[in-house]
């Protein structure tokens, strides 16, 4: 007897064990991709400005880039530190390389031209790294 309940605790452990391995499986997300566009920045062919003048357009500049955050646009943006002509990146969650770039071309140190910029658009597995 005692080897017959055994046989069926085990069973019924066994069979819930494996149910719930199986509805774990069914609440797995799906793996889904989302394009952000992707923005080098790169020394632009007027960079003649005075310090001063250098300083107001990277001031704005730095302005600009946060209106673009605050509205939720713009979900990374940075300098690299190797002082080379790439200078920076800009990473949007927009849908289209045509608003990327208006968004782009509100920047006043691209209206300068002491930065010019490329757009790239970017995959990642949605959730990975952003939003």
């Amino acid at each position: 007897m005692d080897k017959l309940l055994f046989i069926f605790l085990f069973t019924f452990l066994y069979s819930c064990l494996f149910l719930n391995v199986l509805a774990q499986d069914k609440e797995k997300p799906k793996y889904e991709m989302k394009t952000y566009q992707m923005v080098f920045l790169y020394k632009g062919p007027n960079r003649n400005q005075d310090s001063v003048e250098a300083m107001r357009i990277q001031e704005e500049h730095l302005k600009n880039i946060q209106r673009l955050a605050d509205e939720g646009k713009l979900i990374v943006a940075g300098p690299f530190l190797d002082n080379q002509d790439l200078r920076g990146i800009f990473i949007f969650d927009v849908e289209s390389e045509k608003e990327v770039m208006e968004l782009v071309e509100t920047d006043p140190a691209i209206k300068a031209g002491r930065l010019r910029y490329e757009v790239h658009p970017w995959m990642t597995a949605k959730g990975t790294c952003f939003k």
